[in-house]
């Protein structure tokens, strides 16, 4: 039975769903809007397919991905104290109306009715839904706070023009902490305190970014930041200089008539920059601009003022990071994933090589029961077992979908002392290893 149970943790390449191989240039010449080269490459490798304009399926390659990247996430949400919840999909509209947004929001929003005739719309946020939580629990203390609550969920926006595959679509996963807090001065500590999680989060991805001063739109609010991956295809202009500090988004500063001509330093010292921006993450400040109107309220310390809610809300949006991950890193031909979130760590190449192909198969398969057995590499081994193809073209293949690192088990592999060929596709650097030597150093991926 143990054998069985960890057997499973080995993946074979026939076995994996979607082409082994990346559509013809006439599949290409009939996609249309492939516009980036992230977007491009997810379709081609199968990472993602088109379900509708701006809605797409997540295939198991892009799933392995994103899963990582949302235990990423929880981890430093509940690291700071945040507790996880599903809310509904479905809003009423009378919640909306409450806040005042069913008319701002316009036709952004997703809207239905019911058969009593009685209107909803499709979440993109859920700052309605969260308040009217709060305030329907009954005798919350000021010794509860601060209440972080968040979810990771699917949220939809009739986006007017989808392009860019998941950077710009009309459903989307998003990571959305809403945080109650009792006064202004706790409420902005808690602001600051999930600021330097996203800075974690982000410094954990690897893929270098920045964060700027944001415009509040129709969220509300009085403060807010944004976190960009600087990328040509980011729908964002984001102004920067690292001898003044300028760091914010030019809408922001076009609203508040602070668009700088230059930084504060002498002109022949000037480094403001223009910059386009994909928007990763986005935080708020919300004050009371919900918790008044839907009676959020908490009770103070002399046990019967009932006092409104201080509230922040924080945004991910978690398939955008996956691709903008994707557009900042990879080439023009091959994926290239953030290690952590890379869908599997190591790919396994044995030798085509006639009557004894069946002897570097079997090696393949003793590696991958070997590696797997490292609990941090469970589900992390492919083997690619197309023998009818040689181990370049397989490389070829390897590279193309982005796995981090290659085992090439060639004749040196059946040698005593065995060596095995390790690839790091993102430098190209290849090392022989001997059995101990290859255990330590998979000993020391990081996986999450």
């Amino acid at each position: 039975m143990a054998s069985y149970c960890h057997r499973r943790y080995v993946s074979r390449l026939f076995q994996n769903f979607g082409k082994l191989q990346p559509k013809s240039k006439a599949g290409r010449d009939q996609d249309v809007g492939l516009s980036c080269n992230s977007h491009k490459l997810m379709m081609y490798n199968d990472v993602v397919a088109q379900s509708y304009a701006g809605g797409f399926h997540i295939l198991p390659l892009g799933l392995r991905a994103l899963e990582k990247l949302i235990r990423l996430v929880d981890e430093e949400m509940q690291g700071i104290g945040g507790q996880k919840i599903a809310m509904t999909t479905l809003a009423p509209e009378s919640l909306w109306q409450t806040s005042g947004r069913w008319a701002a929001a316009g036709n952004e929003l997703f809207k239905l009715t019911d058969r009593h005739k009685h209107q909803f719309c499709l979440g993109p946020t859920h700052e309605e839904l969260v308040t009217r939580l709060l305030a329907n629990i009954a005798q919350i203390s000021y010794r509860h706070l601060p209440i972080k609550l968040y979810q990771i969920t699917r949220k939809f926006r009739d986006e007017m023009s989808p392009k860019y595959g998941l950077l710009r679509g009309r459903e989307f996963e998003m990571k959305d902490l809403y945080t109650f807090d009792s006064s202004q001065e706790t409420a902005l500590e808690t602001y600051v305190e999930v600021c330097e999680a996203y800075n974690r989060l982000f410094d954990r991805i690897g893929v270098p970014y920045v964060k700027v001063a944001g415009a509040t739109g129709i969220i509300g609010g009085n403060l807010s930041h944004e976190y960009h991956y600087l990328a040509e295809v980011g729908q964002d202009s984001v102004l920067l200089c690292d001898r003044c500090g300028v760091q914010m988004n030019k809408e922001l500063a076009a609203e508040d008539g602070r668009l700088p001509s230059a930084c504060q330093m002498p002109a022949s010292q000037c480094e403001l920059q223009e910059r386009k921006g994909i928007e990763v993450g986005h935080t708020f400040y919300l004050g009371t601009k919900y918790s008044n109107p839907f009676k959020a309220v908490f009770m103070d310390s002399d046990g019967s003022t009932m006092i409104d809610f201080q509230m922040g809300c924080f945004g991910l949006g978690i398939t955008r990071i996956l691709q903008a991950s994707v557009e900042a890193l990879s080439t023009e031909t091959g994926l290239r994933w953030p290690g952590l979130i890379a869908p599997h760590q190591i790919y396994i190449i044995p030798k085509k090589d006639g009557s004894h192909s069946d002897d570097y198969l079997a090696l393949a398969e003793t590696l991958s029961d070997t590696l797997t057995r490292k609990h941090h590499l469970r589900g992390e081994v492919v083997i690619d077992d197309r023998m009818n193809l040689t181990i370049g073209r397989r490389q070829v293949d390897a590279d193309r979908l982005g796995y981090p690192y290659m085992i090439i088990l060639g004749v040196k592999a059946l040698e005593s002392p065995a060596q095995y060929e390790v690839v790091d596709t993102a430098s190209k650097e290849t090392t022989f290893m001997s059995l101990d030597q290859l255990m330590s150093f998979t000993d020391k991926l990081e996986t999450i």
